[in-house]
């Protein structure tokens, strides 16, 4: 095994000088951080691309970070430094951290709390792109929308992170998944992660193709678009069918005719990781690494850049053309 890597005295950083567009961002050599009580310093070996991390450049998130800071909310790396009440880490050790800036970056020095041990075998280009989609996706299907074995699942977005997950782990727990992307190549992805139908919604009327798909209508709905796309796919839904929104990439928020929520029984719920019952969490989170190790749920990685193409890597998931996750690699 490699020894790991010592600290370093600076680290190269993508940094938000200013809002505005992913071409805005600058590469910068910046001052190593010191440790705080209760942290390690890891050595990111990769970092993944999420939407929300073009939002908050943009500062068109629901959070606002003053400029200048580092994007990047989910990676993957090295322990290269502890402090000494940095309890179950140690340096060596490879985990997967998450916070809302800071990993477009050599390292990040963060929370023991906010930080896993990534499992053996699992490389850290991998371990990067699972933590936030999957997680999202299974908490969403297994707590809030109570997915069951044989039921009827629409994914929208489903050539995203999220809705690609969604995909794969609608099709883990038994469920027959109907995709609906924007594009033939999102949709052939989707296929091969076992969706039984899919539909391009940018080439047909989508309340007429969920019809045709399932004309006994769909039992659960799962939304991280929002937009124009959000109605159609509520009225797909059979009677007491539930509808999660978990997110607005379309950069809009629907408005939903409620008479329909009310003549067909349907409920809509929303995802948010805080409102979890705990013992469900923990259950699911075993479950999740059950299901990565077996290979059942893998990230579909569709595109990866260098750190120093940060910028493009941003526009890349900007401009809706991401299959599945895009990844940042330090070794590139």
């Amino acid at each position: 095994m490699t020894a790991p890597a010592e600290p370093v005295d600076t680290v190269r950083a993508v940094v938000c000088t200013e809002y505005g567009e992913p071409e805005s961002l600058r590469m910068e050599s910046r001052p190593s951080s010191p440790l705080a009580p209760g942290h390690v310093r890891v050595r990111v070996g990769a970092a993944a691309v999420n939407f929300p991390d073009v939002l908050l450049v943009a500062n068109r998130y629901q959070i606002s970070v003053p400029p200048p800071f580092v994007p990047g909310s989910e990676y993957a790396g090295t322990v290269v430094e502890v402090t000494d009440d940095a309890d179950g880490f140690s340096v060596g050790d490879r985990v997967t951290g998450t916070g809302l800036v800071g990993a477009f970056a050599d390292e990040v020095v963060a929370p023991t709390k906010a930080l896993k041990k990534t499992p053996d075998g699992i490389d850290d280009r991998t371990a990067a792109s699972f933590g936030v989609a999957h997680r999202t996706a299974y908490h969403t299907l297994r707590s809030v929308a109570r997915l069951q074995p044989g039921e009827r699942l629409v994914v929208l977005g489903a050539g995203g992170g999220v809705g690609l997950a969604a995909v794969q782990l609608g099709v883990a727990l038994g469920a027959s998944v109907t995709a609906v992307a924007s594009s033939v190549d999102k949709l052939a992805v989707a296929s091969s992660y076992g969706a039984a139908h899919t539909i391009d919604h940018r080439t047909s009327d989508l309340r007429s193709a969920l019809k045709d798909a399932l004309p006994e209508g769909a039992d659960v709905v799962v939304d991280p678009v929002g937009g124009e796309l959000s109605e159609p796919a509520l009225r797909s839904l059979a009677r007491g069918g539930r509808f999660v929104t978990i997110g607005y990439a379309s950069g809009s928020i629907p408005r939903i005719p409620l008479n329909l929520v009310l003549v067909k029984g349907i409920r809509i719920m929303g995802f948010q990781f805080q409102d979890l019952d705990p013992e469900e969490y923990r259950r699911n989170e075993a479950e999740l690494v059950d299901l990565l190790l077996s290979g059942t749920a893998v990230p579909h990685i569709g595109a990866d850049y260098s750190l120093e193409d940060a910028a493009r890597a941003l526009r890349h998931v900007a401009d809706g053309r991401a299959v599945g996750k895009v990844v940042i690699d330090m070794s590139r």
